[in-house]
């Protein structure tokens, strides 16, 4: 087996700090990490496991742990393609310690679950803008959901729904968050959306709780995957099988009945590893949320023989939650009296998904591999809400003329047109059922063309059918399940793309990336009742097909500084529902594929050992921006022809290390994120009567700012405090800045959240506490004012838990 040689120099020194009244001694870890031939690993992880100390080595290979209370430790490092290496290593004062470490290639990891292969600081490499958070930073946050974790990414918008995070809607430098349909979400590598061309709706998110990082493409790297390449790639990375044996468990509880508890085994049996994880997690109360949660899933790793090796992946998730689209009216929420109310106590979300995946990687030699993947899932989504009605038009008058079938309860002011939500003891419910299976296949060839120029070839296939089966079965009481069925439709897509992508490095200096993807979608859609009539509409789009050309350069001036650039063809494919309209005599309407061409240039710099920072310039230009409107969007079912949009801003990304900058055993992180944007529309088009050219975009905050500042002890406890900004925002192409009575248009003022989280780490126990404080001052906000009517943030919310290794 071909092995890489580590040279880990100990260097052991004294030193002392008083923790408490008693006096401990110390010493100084310097890590010296090398690879054969005495090229440096930059970018490996290194932690000294169950402490506060983790880092990744330098340029050179080199990190220097200082003032390391004396006693023996578990050291880990870790860097992609390498087999983890974990050692005992014992810190004793006034003691050098040198020792030689051979890290071995792991001939059997599956690299194509990650985006980004690369984890040095300044990704040279990756000719565009990236992100990675990685489990130490994801400890240090204790995120309820995985909408903490994506605020901490300049660019993202991210719409709080529920305060649970169980449906995300991420917004990608200014475009529209709603259910992230023009962002690509994947788990592993693989696309994880309803329908991932026809409906890409987040109505399932991953589970933030059992994931081991989150990487994020906004460049022109996404035009690889795919359907979506406008906003950019989110990748949620899951672990995978360990070498020894590894027993996990992590507890959370807090307010309102609040629990998540995710037990995790893993092991490696004559090369064949198995990952298995379960989690359960729930409140009575978060916000006004009710839900419950059951994830299981299982990771098998087998090697076929030196060359092969395949993985298998499964997973079972359901969830039964009271989420409802129904919000406050504007006079509820200046009132104050029903802000955390469950209002629809009758509504009910139930999802139910099971996904299977395998993956093989050959290696033909040590310059070409060829991944191919399988996937499949299907998820139900059934959905109870209950009528309702505001009290506008032929209701309002102070409440004396009333709907059909009301229920006698009423929220609001019925003095106020729109003021007012008359509940009605009937229901609608949306039951959908989604079937997603697809191939790709990719092939990565590395060779150098000259000693000074290298290239490194990347080609695939993917090929992915899709289905969806929708009904609508109206209820004549407010918990009904059964009733009349009104709507049944079939909807169905086939698509085929195919891509390259070709980086050549010059001179280990410049980088140049042409790439390409061609993609062709087909998509029908079969009505058998509408509006509760039977009939027999069926209509074909034979294909939308869509060039998608991209390229990207990369300069690194110096092992310090690292520019980048690039620009790519945007897509995003019509939902199907708008495209097949039978109200219309044609019901095939000619819509496009939403397309736009997308630049950044932008800066990463390492500006002082231990201080980082990025900035990057970048515009969405939008020649005809199709705004699919649904009722999670705040409208009815149709297509909304936004014309031209331009979205243009800049993003930055500070990072200061103290250990690395002055050397010490504390560790102060300091980081910040800001973008600055105007997304608005490009050209004269009028919207009862008003020409709305220069009006900003719906949900584009022209300010976003996260900041975090973490402060860790060497014997164990650390400090997080993060501040999160959202700037103002408008909810409609007017631009309205009074509200709506009914609370679903209007100005939402900016708002400011600080969180807090507080741990400790005990060595001996290998355990983690930790209590954390999300909205510490108790801000009252709206989040949203969709799908009908305002949401609030969550409010003060306390939770405290444990992680053990047992």
């Amino acid at each position: 087996m071909r092995k890489l040689l580590i040279s880990l120099v100990l260097f052991v020194v004294a030193g002392s700090i008083i923790a408490g009244s008693e006096e401990e001694k110390q010493g100084v870890l310097v890590h010296g990490i090398t690879a054969f031939q005495g090229t440096p690993l930059s970018g490996a992880s290194v932690r000294l496991l169950n402490t506060n100390y983790n880092t990744i080595s330098n340029g050179d290979g080199y990190y220097v742990f200082r003032q390391v209370p004396e006693g023996i430790y578990q050291l880990e490092i870790r860097f992609l393609g390498f087999k983890p290496f974990r050692k005992e290593v014992s810190v004793n004062e006034n003691e050098d310690l040198r020792m030689d470490i051979q890290l071995e290639i792991d001939e059997y990891q599956l690299m194509q679950t990650q985006v980004i292969t690369q984890k040095d600081h300044l990704f040279k490499n990756i000719p565009g803008s990236v992100n990675i958070t990685p489990k130490e930073e994801l400890d240090r946050l204790q995120a309820v959901s995985a909408n903490e974790v994506l605020r901490r990414t300049s660019g993202l918008n991210v719409v709080d729904e529920e305060g649970a995070g169980l449906r995300l809607n991420v917004g990608v430098r200014g475009l529209d968050p709603d259910r992230s349909r023009k962002v690509l979400i994947m788990e592993d590598g693989v696309p994880v959306a309803l329908n991932p061309y026809g409906e890409p709706e987040m109505y399932y998110s991953p589970s933030i709780d059992r994931m081991e990082a989150v990487e994020i493409i906004k460049g022109s790297g996404q035009i690889l995957y795919g359907p979506q390449s406008v906003g950019g790639v989110i990748n949620f990375i899951t672990a995978d099988p360990p070498t020894e044996e590894e027993v996990k468990l992590k507890v959370q509880a807090g307010q309102g009945g609040f629990h998540s508890v995710l037990a995790q085994y893993g092991n490696t049996y004559n090369n064949t590893g198995v990952q298995v994880n379960y989690l359960r997690k729930g409140a009575n109360e978060l916000g006004r949320t009710q839900f419950q949660l059951n994830d299981l899933n299982a990771k098998i790793r087998i090697p076929i023989n030196r060359k092969s090796v395949l993985g298998l992946k499964f997973s079972v998730y359901d969830e039964q939650s009271n989420s409802t689209y129904l919000g406050m009216t504007q006079r509820m929420y200046e009132m104050g009296e029903n802000d955390f109310e469950v209002i629809t106590p009758f509504d009910n979300l139930d999802v139910r998904r099971l996904a299977a995946s395998a993956n093989h990687r050959y290696n033909l030699n040590k310059n070409l591999i060829i991944h191919s993947t399988l996937f499949a899932n299907t998820t139900t989504r059934n959905w109870r809400r209950q009528d309702f009605a505001f009290n506008e038009g032929q209701f309002y008058n102070n409440g004396s003329v009333l709907p059909s079938n009301y229920t006698g309860t009423m929220y609001g002011d019925s003095t106020v047109a729109g003021g007012a939500i008359f509940m009605r003891n009937r229901t609608g419910n949306r039951n959908r059922t989604f079937e997603v299976i697809g191939f790709e296949q990719k092939m990565q060839l590395k060779n150098n063309i000259s000693k000074d120029v290298k290239n490194d070839l990347q080609v695939g296939y993917r090929y992915l059918f899709e289905r969806a089966y929708e009904q609508r079965i109206n209820g004549q009481a407010a918990e009904a399940i059964s009733g009349d069925l009104i709507n049944d439709e079939i909807r169905t897509g086939n698509a085929f793309s195919t891509y390259a992508l070709n980086r050549i490095r010059f001179y280990d200096r410049f980088e140049l990336s042409p790439g390409i993807r061609l993609e062709n979608y087909q998509f029908e859609r079969e009505i058998f009742r509408a509006g509760g009539v039977d009939t027999n509409y069926s209509a074909r789009n034979e294909g939308v097909f869509t060039v998608i050309p991209g390229i990207g350069a990369g300069v690194t001036v110096n092992k310090n500084l690292n520019l980048y650039g690039g620009v790519h063809r945007g897509f995003s494919p019509p939902r199907v529902k708008d495209a097949i309209d039978f109200a219309v005599v044609n019901p095939v309407l000619e819509i496009d594929a939403e397309k736009s061409w997308n630049y950044e240039i932008g800066v990463r710099t390492k500006i002082y050992r231990g201080i980082r920072a990025e900035a990057t310039l970048f515009v969405l230009d939008f020649e005809n921006q199709v705004v699919a409107q649904s009722e999670s969007g705040g409208a009815v079912f149709g297509v909304v022809n936004a014309g031209a949009t331009l979205n243009r801003g800049i993003e930055g990304t500070l990072e200061i290390n103290s250990r690395e900058l002055l050397g010490g055993s504390w560790l102060v992180l300091f980081d910040a994120q800001a973008t600055v944007l105007r997304a608005t529309y490009n050209e004269d088009r009028e919207v009862g009567g008003v020409n709305i050219r220069g009006n900003r975009l719906p949900y584009a905050p022209d300010l976003t700012v996260s900041s975090g500042l973490a402060i860790e002890a060497p014997f164990g406890t650390g400090l997080r405090l993060t501040y999160t900004h959202v700037g103002e925002q408008f909810t409609d192409e007017l631009n309205r800045v009074l509200p709506t009575n009914n609370g679903r248009f209007g100005k939402m003022d900016a708002f400011n959240l600080f969180d807090f989280t507080a741990y400790h780490s005990v060595r001996e126990w290998k355990t983690r506490f930790n209590v954390s404080i999300k909205n510490i001052t108790n801000e009252r906000y709206i989040a949203t004012r969709r799908p009908q009517g305002i949401s609030l943030g969550l409010p003060r919310f306390i939770t405290f838990g444990a992680e053990i290794q047992l």
